[in-house]
């Protein structure tokens, strides 16, 4: 545990290591922050901080930064004292939930989170298949072509167009339609499997409907593997950490990995409490300079996750603040 004093110098070195991205020096610290003790205090300070493994240097006349574990105990202190939520980030964040559909909300909640916070934005829309069914809409287009739409509590939709093997008429299209809604009222809309013989037997294991189901099935199973977005990977490049190219080959291969961002983010599935993984605290090699701020948003098994990652060196305060604000606001959207 660190005294208030080492605490405070470790708080001040952090922020202006954010700012900066360069060593910061016991003067730069005592000229700018208001740490109450000499530059000759300060110095000692960091040297017990340094051989504590909370900063290093990385050369002899250099100035300090923080590592991981400094990092770490920066952002135990932001929680600890709640500061990571800031009203004016709370009605920056706001103006962005306002979108009609989710799939736009969605998309709308990526950019406002990269903008805010100069990092990669990372959005995991809720499950389609774990979402309430709200309703099926079942409508012919042509006698051998219709399109289902599949609307689920939250405001989700999926729709498909479906090409039928035989003329069918709107009236057979619309008995469908009841069968499939009343099967599934206020069920989730993966229970449409084990449903799935009950209604086919129902209307005497017709082959339309047996067509029908394939394509609601295949369609969400579609929707729920591309759920993930990002967006800000040139914000992310633009920081000083990515100007050597090879520093950022492995990020864009980890990106390109929908599974590997998945598992990057599990740590926020399932609890409405802030994620913060910082460096070689995640599970990746590849962001092993990089930290995750994250949390889940909505209600139930069907949650969503969103999140920022960024350099170590990310605004923390502020990282923490956008992501729990859009979170709130996204559970609010969606309920």
């Amino acid at each position: 545990m660190l005294n208030e004093r080492r605490r405070r110098v470790l708080a001040a070195l952090v922020e202006e290591y954010i700012a900066s991205a360069t060593p910061v020096g016991s003067k730069t610290l005592v000229d700018r922050y208001e740490l109450g003790c000499s530059p000759a205090t300060v110095r000692n300070e960091l040297s017990i901080l340094e051989e504590t493994g909370f900063v290093r240097q990385p050369h002899i006349s250099a100035g300090r930064m923080p590592t991981d574990t400094g990092y770490r105990s920066f952002v135990d202190d932001l929680i600890e004292r709640d500061g990571g939520v800031l009203g004016q980030l709370q009605r920056d964040a706001a103006r962005f939930a306002n979108a009609a559909e989710v799939d736009d909300l969605m998309r709308e909640t990526s950019v406002a989170l990269t903008q805010l916070t100069n990092c990669l934005a990372v959005v995991l829309a809720p499950s389609v298949s774990l979402s309430r069914v709200r309703r099926i809409d079942l409508l012919a287009l042509a006698m051998r072509r219709a399109v289902f739409v599949l609307i689920t509590g939250s405001g989700q939709v999926v729709n498909r167009t479906i090409e039928l093997l035989e003329d069918t008429e709107p009236e057979r299209l619309a008995e469908i339609e009841r069968a499939l809604n009343a099967a599934l009222d206020d069920k989730r809309a993966s229970d449409i499997r084990p449903l799935r013989d009950a209604i086919e037997s129902a209307h005497g294991s017709d082959a339309l409907v047996a067509r029908v189901i394939d394509e609601i099935l295949d369609a969400l199973e579609e929707a729920d593997r591309d759920r993930l977005i990002h967006v800000g990977v040139p914000a992310l490049l633009a920081q000083p950490e990515f100007h050597d190219a090879e520093q950022a080959r492995p990020l864009i291969e980890f990106l390109e990995d929908g599974i590997a961002v998945l598992e990057a983010l599990s740590d926020a599935f399932g609890t409405s409490e802030l994620t913060v993984r910082i460096g070689h605290e995640n599970r990746r090699a590849e962001l092993g300079n990089l930290s995750i701020v994250a949390t889940n948003y909505g209600a139930g098994s069907a949650d969503g996750v969103i999140g920022v990652i960024g350099p170590t060196r990310m605004n923390y305060p502020r990282a923490m603040g956008v992501v729990r604000a859009v979170a709130d606001d996204l559970s609010d959207a969606l309920s």
